[in-house]
C-alpha cells in the first residue's frame, strides 16, 4: 500500500500583496457569495455581494433623513413643536447637535440593515424589505412635512 505524496503547491503568502483597500473592498470586484448557499437552511444568510440598487436605497434614505432634519427645523421656526422629547432636548441645545445625532443614528441603523440584508425575520419578511419600507415611509413623511410648511407660509 503505497501512498503518494502530494506536493503542497499553495502559496502561503498569496494575501500579502492585497492592499488594505483592494478591489473587493471598493465593490469593483465582487466576492463569490452572491446568494444563500443553502436555500432550505433556516439560519440567517450573510452575503458579500449586494444588489446594485441597494446603494440607491441607502443613499435615498440618508438624503431623506437630511431633508427631514432641515424641514423639522423650519417647521419649528414657524411655530411647530417637536413631539419626540429626546430630539427636543437636542434641538434646545443646538441645531447642529440635533442634525449630527439624527444622521449618525440613521447611518448606524442603515449599516446594520445592510449587514443583515438577507436575514429572515418572519416567514415572508426579510430585513431587505424593511429598507424599502423605511424609504417609502420617509417619502410619505417628506410629503407631510412639505404640506405643513405650505400651511405655515400661507
Amino acid at each position: 500500500m503505497g501512498t503518494a505524496m502530494v506536493a503542497d503547491r499553495r502559496s502561503q503568502d498569496r494575501r500579502l500583496d492585497v492592499s488594505f483597500l483592494c478591489a473587493y473592498h471598493l465593490g469593483v470586484k465582487t466576492g463569490r457569495r452572491k446568494t444563500e448557499r443553502r436555500l432550505n437552511n433556516k439560519n440567517s444568510a450573510y452575503i458579500d455581494h449586494y444588489p446594485w440598487f441597494l446603494m440607491f436605497v441607502v443613499v435615498g434614505i440618508l438624503l431623506l433623513s437630511i431633508c427631514d432634519a432641515i424641514f423639522t427645523l423650519q417647521i419649528l421656526a414657524n411655530g411647530g413643536k417637536e413631539l419626540n422629547w429626546f430630539m427636543a432636548v437636542l434641538i434646545e441645545e443646538s441645531d447642529s447637535k440635533f442634525i449630527a445625532f439624527k444622521l449618525a443614528l440613521t447611518s448606524l441603523a442603515l449599516i446594520l440593515l445592510v449587514i443583515h440584508h438577507n436575514v429572515q425575520l418572519t416567514k415572508k419578511l426579510r430585513v431587505r424589505h424593511l429598507k424599502y419600507m423605511v424609504l417609502v415611509g420617509y417619502s410619505l413623511l417628506m410629503g407631510y412635512e412639505l404640506h405643513l410648511l405650505r400651511l405655515a407660509v400661507a
